[in-house]
Formats: structure tokens, C-alpha cells, sequence
């Protein structure tokens, strides 16, 4: 059988008491088997940040990416990778959290419109906003996407950057690697 012991405090000049409540049923208050504070709602000092799991929704790495100085042409349709990052989660539980800038121009027409997608690997995870018509005909446009990713690997995840044209027609589109970016932050879950 555990003892318990209560230790004054040599220099302490109150006293502290412990005082049940006032209840008609059976309670059992279990102290945990660690050395440290107990904390009560009175407490603005003892919490620490690893009582909480100090690591949970914290940025643990940034990747971040930004294209040559080059254009990637593109006539019609069919999805082009513009650019790509990688990184390996050091958890299965972290979230990848993923910001991707695409620089593209329409070329000839007044009816180009451009999508941008991001993928991790091979696979389509996001497809992102249209931008264009008579706006992006040649003219320059900025599309951002953004997604947060639950990958569950620990192992290299490569994301890419795609753009594609998703109006009809042969007209041409440029991608241009050094308006575009993708950044990739490992979030602790």
C-alpha cells in the first residue's frame, strides 16, 4: 500500500487546507504516478506547453519552391507541370499544408481560360480556381491555390503544380516558372 505523506513548507507562514465538498456520492481523486504540479482553475503559471502536447498544429518545416526565370508553352489542352517541391513528414498524424502561385499569360483568342490543379505524386488533389476569358488573353494573370493535405506518410511526397487550358481551343498558354511558387509546410497534427 502507497503512503501519503504531507510535507510543510519550512518558511511558509499560512496554512493549507484540504476541504471536501459538499456531496452525498462517492468520489475517488486519483493523483497521477509523475512528479509535478497539480493544476487548478486558479492557476495562470503551471500549465507548460508540453502538458498540452506542446507540438500539436505547430509548423514543423517549410519547403518553398519558385520557378526559373523560363516559360513553359502549352497549345491546347492537357494538363503541363509548371513546378514542384517535395518533403517528408516526420509523422503520419502531421498535415501538409500547401500555397501555390501560378503566373500564366493567354496567348491569341479572347476566350482563354486557365485552371490550376495540385498533385501529390501522381494523384489529383485539388483542383483549383479558372481564371481568364478576355482577361488572361494575351495579358499575365496570377492564380493562387491552397490546400491542406492529410498524406499519412512518412516517406519523400513530391506535390506538383499543374496548369491546363480549360476553355476550347488550340490557342496557346504560357506557364511562367519564375511568377510561379509552391510552398509546403509540415503542420504537427
Amino acid at each position: 500500500m502507497s503512503k501519503i505523506a504531507l510535507t510543510p513548507h519550512a518558511s511558509g507562514s499560512g496554512t493549507l487546507t484540504i476541504s471536501a465538498p459538499n456531496t452525498n456520492t462517492d468520489r475517488t481523486l486519483t493523483l497521477p504516478d509523475v512528479t509535478g504540479n497539480v493544476v487548478t482553475t486558479g492557476d495562470t503559471s503551471t500549465v507548460t506547453e508540453t502538458m498540452i502536447n506542446g507540438s500539436l498544429g505547430k509548423v514543423l518545416q517549410v519547403v518553398n519552391v519558385s520557378g526559373p526565370a523560363s516559360a513553359v508553352a502549352k497549345t491546347g489542352a492537357g494538363a503541363l507541370e509548371v513546378i514542384s517541391a517535395s518533403i517528408t513528414p516526420s509523422s503520419t498524424s502531421s498535415k501538409i499544408y500547401i500555397m501555390t502561385t501560378l503566373g500564366v499569360t493567354g496567348v491569341g483568342g479572347s476566350n482563354t481560360w486557365i485552371a490550376s490543379y495540385i498533385y501529390r505524386d501522381i494523384s489529383q488533389i485539388k483542383a483549383g480556381p479558372y481564371e481568364g476569358d478576355t482577361g488572361i488573353a494575351n495579358a499575365a494573370a496570377s492564380i493562387a491555390t491552397n490546400f491542406l493535405d492529410s498524406p499519412s506518410s512518412t516517406s519523400s511526397i513530391t506535390y506538383k503544380l499543374m496548369a491546363e487550358r480549360g476553355s476550347s481551343g488550340t490557342d496557346g498558354w504560357n506557364a511562367y516558372q519564375d511568377r510561379s511558387s509552391i510552398t509546403l509546410m509540415e503542420i504537427a497534427g
